[in-house]
């Protein structure tokens, strides 16, 4: 199956991800490093990371969840990628919460605000590695056409079409 949402070929939620995976992490280390330097700088980036992250995951739910809504009924994939969301949807909260909470003063957030993002990102591992399940395993987002000589997907032809 498919991304139910593509820009150019390619399914748009793998596309949007990267950004909540990248900067939600980020946002840790940097907390990570304030903790071990005092340096209220590190604190200060890591609020807008977890700011840009929170919108970039809201925005990749958005597609996710019309991929989600594409999958059969009863499938493993559907039960899987339920997880995969409501795991999704709870790390984003946190890091939101976590965001709240750093806003008086970004620059020294209260301990329990960067142990809610340390929480956090051992969920997001978590939903990350289910969905990679979705994908390398249950084949979810894969174009079953595709080979390793298949065109660009900007080709307009799919690798059946090519096979002819």
């Amino acid at each position: 199956m498919a991304g139910k949402i593509n820009f150019l070929g390619h399914p748009v939620h793998p596309m949007l991800i990267v950004f909540p995976l990248g900067l939600l992490p980020l946002a840790v280390i940097f907390d990570i490093t304030y903790l071990s330097t005092a340096n209220g700088q590190w604190a200060q980036f890591s609020f807008w990371l977890i700011a840009t992250g929170v919108l970039g995951g809201l925005l990749a739910a958005v597609f996710g969840a019309a991929d989600w809504w594409a999958l059969d009924d009863g499938t493993r994939a559907k039960r899987i990628g339920l997880w995969h969301g409501l795991i999704n949807v709870v790390v984003t909260a946190l890091f939101a919460i976590s965001w709240v909470m750093r806003r008086p003063t970004p620059a020294a957030p209260p301990t329990a605000a960067i142990v809610i993002g340390i929480i956090a990102l051992v969920l997001a591992l978590i939903a990350a590695w289910i969905g990679g399940e979705l994908v390398y395993r249950l084949s979810v987002g894969v174009d079953f056409d595709a080979h390793v000589d298949s065109p660009s997907s900007l080709s307009g032809r799919s690798a059946k079409e090519k096979a002819r």
